[in-house]
């Protein structure tokens, strides 16, 4: 798949310099980016998530306690 992407001259410039200090391709460190990216945004909103949920109920558990539930103790 192909994406192009307008960008003027000095943004260009500064993405390769960029990608050749990283010893990436422009593509590669795009891509890499923007995967990042998203990855990011998804555990934001994970973090939201689980934080409300525990400000809802905010009971926690010990590591003892835990292995002592999954019988790892």
């Amino acid at each position: 798949m192909t994406i192009s992407l307008r960008i003027n001259k000095e943004e260009s410039a500064l993405i390769r310099k960029y990608a050749e200090i990283k010893k990436m391709t422009v593509s590669e460190l795009i891509r890499q980016t923007m995967l990042e990216q998203i990855e990011s945004e998804f555990d934001l909103q994970l973090y939201e998530k689980a934080m409300k949920e525990y400000l809802a109920n905010p009971v926690t558990y010990s590591l003892d306690e835990v292995e002592k539930e999954l019988g790892l103790k």
